[in-house]
This record gives structure tokens, C-alpha cells and sequence, in this order.
């Protein structure tokens, strides 16, 4: 039995098969289309390529904001030809098997908690730091429950806004994205070296972003991820959990923070544990 997983970003998408929901088969990926119809053909004939036989099941991630239904895409401001049209139906049509999608975020998230980072927690908080912030939070293997979604990263911080000024909202999001980084000091994120103040700077502004999720979600790991964790130069998660810690204050228990594992697989892997789950 071959099953299909599927991560759908502003840049690439990827495809894997899968047999067993612990490995896959193969992984293949290509320049995600601004078109609609085309990403779906290009999908479609990916997974022919890879697949001998029948598909069992289908499932994946996209960026943006879900439709109701969770069929496709509501919103985005990178795949803005994409809202509105149903991926599910398109791949329901042509394979007649069952098809799962939620937001990418969510599903590195789910990823990292069932097989990387937050591997044997009952709880997981998933922070992904790249041009924005995103999250979510996992419960026992599953996504959890939610009427709007998660959006850590519009949080707001610098409440007087003496660090971002009175043009810029003050969210976790314009502190340590790395779209925000480039704007605030005229450079790419990559560009900075790694002994620059800065980067002690973003960690603290982040752990204030994380005492709120220790407050709310109270997790028993909070995994971190994105190109500002495990990139290079980085926010180190060793100065993030020490400003986490000092942040909390004794307050409650501060809990495991690591960073995530799997890389640009996340997706993928929390596809797969879709599928375990479901099918």
C-alpha cells in the first residue's frame, strides 16, 4: 500500500511516498506554481511518477489561511492565485481516496511533535521563526483544536513600543522575523555575524513570546524552528531558553525547549502522522 504526503510552500513543494508511516519511499520537489491549476498538474504528475500501483490515501500541508472546510486556502499573500480553489477536490477527483489537508505551519509542527523534536511529549508547542512567525499546538499526536487557527507571531510585545517606533505594529513577528530583521537593519538576517549583540537581542525578544505560550498552551516542549533557529548564522535556542527562564521568573516550570530536527521534511513527516492517525 503506497501513500502519498505533500508540503505546498510559497517557494517548492514537496512529495513523498510513504508505505509503512515511519519512512519514505522517495522524495522529490519542484517550484511551486502561482497558478492553481498548474501546481495541481504538476502534483498530479509527480505523484504518477513516484507511485507503482494504487494510492491508499493522501495528505499535506499549504500555506495560508484554511478554508472552512479545510479543503484549500482561504487567503495568502504569496499564493493569492490559490484561495478559493479546493485542492482536496482536485486530488479526490483524480485518485478517489481520502484526502487530508491543514495549514503547513500545523503540520511541521504535528511533524516535529510525532517524530523530531517533541518525539514522547503529551503536549507540544511548535514555533517556526522564518519571514514570519508561525505555531501551533499539539496534543497527544493531533493538531489541536481551534476555531480561527494559531497565530503566535501578531501577538503583541513591545507594548509602549520603544523598540519598533509607532509605524510598526509590535508583534512577536516584527521583532524576530527575519523579514522584520532585514527591514529594521538594512540587511539580510544571513548577513549578520553571529557574534553581533543582535542575535542575544532577538532571543530575548522571543523567550517574552514564549512566556506567553508557557502561559497559554502550557506545554511540556516547545520546539523551534525556521531558517532564524536552525539556520546559520541563528537565534540560539541555548540564549532563548536562558531569557525564557529569566522571563518566567519561578513562576511556573519552565519546560523543555530544543530545536527542531527534521529540517525541511517537517512537513512531510507531519503528513505521514496524518495518515497514521486517520487512516
Amino acid at each position: 500500500m503506497t501513500y502519498i504526503v505533500f508540503d505546498i510552500g510559497g517557494t517548492k513543494t514537496r512529495v513523498a511516498t510513504t508505505n509503512d508511516f515511519e519512512t519514505f519511499g522517495k522524495v522529490e520537489s519542484f517550484k511551486t506554481p502561482m497558478k492553481f491549476e498548474e501546481g495541481m498538474e504538476k502534483t498530479i504528475e509527480l505523484i504518477d511518477k513516484l507511485v507503482e500501483g494504487e494510492v491508499e490515501g493522501i495528505a499535506g500541508g499549504i500555506r495560508g489561511r484554511l478554508s472552512e472546510e479545510k479543503d484549500g486556502i482561504d487567503n495568502d499573500g504569496v499564493l493569492t492565485k490559490w484561495a478559493g480553489k479546493s485542492i482536496v477536490d482536485a486530488l479526490k477527483k483524480k485518485y478517489k481516496v481520502p484526502v487530508f489537508l491543514e495549514n503547513d505551519s500545523a503540520v511541521a509542527g504535528l511533524g516535529e511533535a510525532t517524530y523530531g523534536g517533541g518525539k514522547d511529549m503529551e503536549i507540544v508547542a511548535y514555533h517556526t521563526v522564518s519571514t514570519g512567525v508561525g505555531g501551533v499546538r499539539i496534543v497527544n499526536e493531533e493538531i489541536d483544536e481551534a476555531s480561527i487557527g494559531f497565530e503566535p507571531g501578531h501577538q503583541i510585545l513591545d507594548i509602549d513600543r520603544t523598540i519598533l517606533g509607532d509605524d510598526i505594529t509590535p508583534t512577536l513577528e516584527n521583532l524576530v522575523s527575519g523579514t522584520a530583521v532585514a527591514e529594521r537593519f538594512g540587511c539580510k538576517a544571513y548577513e549578520i555575524p553571529q557574534s553581533d549583540i543582535i542575535w542575544q537581542e532577538l532571543a530575548g525578544y522571543l523567550a517574552q513570546g514564549l512566556r506567553n505560550t508557557i502561559l497559554y498552551w502550557s506545554p511540556d516542549a516547545i520546539v523551534l524552528g525556521g531558517p532564524m533557529i536552525i539556520g546559520d548564522p541563528k537565534i540560539m535556542v541555548d540564549d532563548v531558553r536562558k531569557a525564557t527562564v529569566e522571563a518566567i521568573d519561578g513562576f511556573v516550570e519552565t519546560p523543555l525547549i530544543v530545536e527542531a530536527v527534521l529540517g525541511d521534511e517537517a512537513g512531510l513527516y507531519g503528513a505521514m502522522a496524518i495518515l497514521k492517525k486517520r487512516i
